[in-house]
């Protein structure tokens, strides 16, 4: 089927051409004669015209005009025209003297029909690359430069456009052998000069005709963004497999056509390997969740935080409010904000969700109508040693922040919260699971207009502070081992960018059911032993063999693998298929209340033992005392 499209493809432009030569030769004599065109026999001009054609049809494929992708006609295609035009003319002129010594025809009349053909040949190209692009540049052969080789993934605007920068600079570190096209539609094609050599399952065969040519490649490099995980890890299998590193290219606006600087390719991200397909999002009901509005994010320093503000600043709200506890964090996402959105109303404040008075002044200042709740700690080992400093952020700065809420008639209050408040095994998701009971009975008890509390429940975010994947890449960085608790362990993950677009849409949805928890579409898990082996091959390197991984035993309070849902939240759809709705567990206010109020009491003491117990009493499936087992499901 490929194979056909290609031919198909390739057919018309072979038609076209040779009706271009058909036209060229009337064209032409009538450019060199006018109205005197009259004179020359009709029958003599349509056996010229055939003659032509017929010289024309047996040059052009021979020529090589058909490799060539009209969307990226350049330089080289136009010296294939020139080439096949003047041979063509060429055969012409001495069989049409020996058939009727020409006698009807001006002399001169070979050379203006060249420069006719070149013309119909050649402008339609251009002009048709020229409307895409709305502009087109003749460059050089870029695979007669030295430089690594390498083979390109993708046959598309990116490598068109990385061809053409290569071709630009005389020194460019790379130099392109070959193209592979995943979907095979331009197999036997070129883009400027560079031919596409087969698909990616066709490697073994391409690299075998590379070295024959002297001309093995050294690197693959992906130039598509965004192609299916599934493909990126069985293009990392092959690139190893034939003892290539693997990289990527920048997105096309980090080297428009002008800018002169060396491109330089940029390391596979791991989020490339584990992604999923990008989730169909409903952007103008996020645009109208947030535009116009007063808008506050806690925690606006940390990486969903800062995530969120970036997003939100973007959707045009009337005002921003940053509020964290780190004057460093805050101070970075206010430079950020600053030097990148000009225009924007927004305030930065140095304030713990935990101080009642700051808290107030904070709310009083910014009268916000939306409110996302990103700040927490979050780091598991730290909180099972300091459970009452948990206690304190996470319920009591979530309960602060969710009565200040209801006060101020906020429109809309989210919590962020995490799959380790499902079964916890942490205090940490303890916590997180009180946290969520009292925005979900607030939420249930609200009537009219009052401020809607919703939660959102997600997994592990790549790159995240504290998260596996900068822990491996500074193992990596220093030789290694990289460190894995536990052979069998699991986690889900998805990227800042995804999960922050999943609050939005969440947020916009709204709920049907009061107090129910937004569950983002995580994917499949991912075995961290197979995520530390991804990350030592993507630096080129042999897991076990060059790099080592080591298992050092689960940590307390850490599960062999995460869940999303409890067994007692059944599921609910919502218009996204990416997020689901779990339906709550209905918990009595008053007792909830009392029961945070004692916790709280306990925790301001710095009582863990006695912060833990009383966990323990609110989240019934919290198992504290019992050690990390295999059996267990534990994070």
């Amino acid at each position: 089927m490929r194979s056909k499209l290609r031919l198909g493809r390739a057919n018309i432009a072979y038609g076209h051409d040779i009706f271009m030569a058909s036209v060229s030769l009337p064209l032409s004599l009538w450019l060199r004669m006018g109205d005197s065109i009259e004179t020359v026999p009709t029958e003599f001009l349509v056996q010229s015209t055939l003659l032509f054609a017929v010289i024309s049809t047996c040059v052009f494929w021979p020529m090589g005009l058909y490799r060539g992708i009209w969307r990226y006609a350049s330089m080289n295609d136009l010296i294939a025209i020139t080439k096949a035009v003047s041979l063509a003319v060429l055969i012409f002129v001495p069989i049409l003297f020996i058939t009727s010594r020409a006698e009807f025809l001006p002399r001169s009349l070979p050379l203006i029909n060249w420069f006719v053909l070149m013309a119909l040949l050649g402008g339609p190209r251009f002009l048709y690359r020229l409307i895409k692009d709305r502009h087109f540049e003749l460059t050089v052969d870029p695979t007669s430069k030295p430089g690594v080789p390498v083979l390109l993934v993708g046959a598309g605007d990116e490598a068109e456009a990385f061809i053409r920068d290569l071709a630009r600079q005389p020194g460019a570190a790379y130099r392109v052998v070959g193209v592979l096209d995943e979907k095979g539609h331009r197999v036997g094609r070129q883009i400027r000069n560079v031919s596409v050599l087969g698909t990616p399952d066709e490697l073994a065969d391409v690299m075998r005709r590379l070295a024959l040519r002297a001309e093995r490649p050294q690197r693959l490099v992906v130039t598509k963004r965004g192609l299916d995980p599934a493909l990126m890890r069985h293009l990392l299998d092959l690139a190893e497999t034939h003892g290539m590193s693997m990289a990527r290219l920048p997105r096309l606006t980090e080297f428009e056509s002008g800018i002169g600087e060396t491109i330089e390719v940029k390391p596979v991200a791991v989020e490339d390997l584990l992604g999923r397909p990008q989730a169909v999002l409903d952007r103008p009901a996020m645009e109208k969740l947030v535009k116009g509005c007063r808008v506050l994010v806690t925690g606006a320093g940390g990486t969903i935080g800062s995530e969120l503000v970036r997003q939100i600043a973007a959707l045009g709200p009337s005002r921003l409010d940053l509020v964290d506890n780190s004057e460093f964090n805050l101070y970075s996402i206010d430079l950020e904000m600053s030097e990148n959105l000009d225009g924007l109303v927004y305030s930065a404040h140095l304030a713990d969700v935990r101080d009642q008075s700051a808290m107030t002044a904070v709310f009083a200042d910014a009268q916000p109508e939306l409110v996302f709740h990103a700040a927490a700690l979050k780091h598991v080992p730290i909180v099972e040693s300091h459970v009452a400093e948990g206690v304190l952020t996470n319920i009591g700065g979530s309960r602060i922040v969710a009565d200040l809420c209801r006060s101020t008639r906020a429109r809309k209050m989210v919590l962020i919260s995490t799959d380790k408040a499902v079964n916890p095994t942490s205090a940490m998701g303890a916590t997180k699971r009180v946290a969520e009971s009292y925005c979900q009975t607030l939420d249930r008890a609200r009537a009219g207009d009052d401020c809607q509390f919703i939660t959102v429940r997600f997994g592990n975010v790549l790159g995240s502070t504290g998260s596996v994947v900068p822990l491996f890449e500074r193992q990596l960085a220093a030789g290694g081992p990289l460190t894995v608790t536990h052979k069998d362990i699991t986690r889900y993950f998805m990227t800042t960018r995804e999960a922050v677009e999943l609050v939005l849409q969440a947020s916009a949805l709204g709920s049907a059911d009061a107090g129910g928890i937004f569950v983002l579409d995580m994917g499949e898990p991912v075995r961290i032993a197979d995520l530390a082996e991804q990350i030592i091959r993507l630096a080129g390197k042999r897991p076990y063999e060059d790099v080592d991984i080591e298992f050092v035993g689960l940590r307390t309070g850490e599960k062999l693998y995460e869940e999303l849902f409890h067994d007692a939240e059944s599921l609910a759809p919502t218009g996204n298929a990416a997020i689901h709705l779990a339906t709550p567990r209905v918990a009595d206010r008053e007792v909830l209340e009392h029961a945070i109020h004692e916790l709280s009491n306990a925790a301001r003491a710095g009582d863990n033992a006695a912060c833990r117990a009383q966990l323990a009493q609110l989240v019934p499936e919290f198992h504290s005392d019992s050690p990390p087992s295999d059996t267990m499901a534990a994070k």
